[in-house]
């Protein structure tokens, strides 16, 4: 096999690259050797030996702890749990939340055999423990896999005394009524404030 056709299959597994997309961008990128491909190159070579999961909190990083945990200016005394990295940065991208995170590494899922085990429950429980934190954020996903990692979460941190949040869930900004599904809707009704 062409070292060619090895890049396009390694590009093929990027999500969102098909076969045809991924052709397209080995083109692309042989187009342009000089000013892309080998800056590429080097980028994915110095992240692959350089970027390491934060050992606090589970976000990617190549420092340890990572600039987040590091940051002396986030509150101390919030802890928002997301299920993977991806959540933890859309939530940075809102430049909302000042507290810190702990990343799962995933959900609850009996249909994949995912159990407490498998996901990085037993270190929030231990940071959770601590007399720093006073309010832990479940931000789940709004599936049935990810309301039952909120409350098993829940479950474990009830006994430590500590504040125990989950993120809203209804009505999106900028959404219309008619186009909404049923369950969205219920959860906006149940989660209703005043006015």
């Amino acid at each position: 096999m062409s070292s060619l056709e090895t890049l396009i299959q390694h590009l093929a597994k990027v999500p969102g690259l098909g076969p045809r997309s991924a052709r397209r961008a080995a083109l692309f990128l042989m187009k342009r050797r000089e000013s892309l491909l080998l800056p590429l190159a080097a980028a994915l070579a110095d992240a692959a030996n350089t970027v390491k999961p934060c050992a606090t909190c589970g976000n990617l990083d190549s420092a340890d702890p990572c600039a987040v945990c590091a940051d002396p200016r986030r509150d101390r005394s919030i802890l928002c749990v997301v299920e993977d990295v991806a959540d933890l940065w859309a939530l940075e991208r809102t430049a909302s939340f000042r507290g810190l995170y702990h990343v799962l590494g995933g959900i609850l899922s009996a249909l994949d055999g995912i159990g407490p085990d498998d996901l990085n429950i037993p270190k929030l429980v231990a940071r959770t423990g601590g007399d720093d934190v006073k309010e832990v954020i479940l931000a789940m996903s709004a599936t049935v896999d990810g309301q039952t990692t909120a409350h098993y979460i829940g479950d474990r941190l009830g006994p430590l005394g500590v504040k125990v949040s989950r993120l809203a869930h209804g009505v999106p900004v900028g959404g219309e009524l008619d186009y909404l599904d049923e369950g969205t809707l219920i959860a906006a009704l149940k989660a209703r404030r005043s006015f």
